[in-house]
């Protein structure tokens, strides 16, 4: 029974990552990258240090840094050095990553709207309790 809970688990996040990959595609974003952008919308003027990003990151990728150069190389993220540490880098999301995550929040929201409104409130509620519980267990 867990094996098959399993399977199922790793094929629904499949299904419904091509949903989202399809919308991020338009943006010329990978899940990933538009990833990092929530990650560092969400930390502020502030920004983090790429082991943070790492930390906070859905998937865990092996090459944060490279990921946050080919940001970098597009204008949607800044670093800079750290001035009380000068070997920690900060990296912070840039004006042209908000324009591109503002353009993305409606479509994502639509889209999970059509992934997984039809299950309703309580059910929603329910999946994200067993979701927790199997991810808090599975680390």
């Amino acid at each position: 029974m867990e094996g098959e809970a399993f399977v199922n688990l790793l094929r629904t996040a499949d299904a419904l990552m091509q949903g989202v990959a399809a919308t991020l595609k338009s943006a010329g974003l990978s899940p990933a990258q538009y990833n990092v952008l929530r990650i560092l919308r969400g930390a502020g003027p502030d920004g983090l240090a790429c082991r943070e990003i790492g930390e906070r990151m859905i998937t865990r990728d092996p090459d944060i840094t490279r990921l946050l150069d080919r940001l970098e190389e597009r204008g949607l993220v800044t670093r800079s050095r750290d001035r009380a540490d000068r070997r920690v880098i900060t990296t912070r999301i840039a004006d042209k990553g908000l324009r591109i995550l503002k353009d993305l929040d409606r479509p994502i929201e639509e889209l999970h709207v059509d992934q997984l409104g039809h299950l309703g409130e309580q059910r929603l509620r329910s999946l994200i309790t067993l979701l927790e519980a199997a991810r808090a267990k599975g680390r």
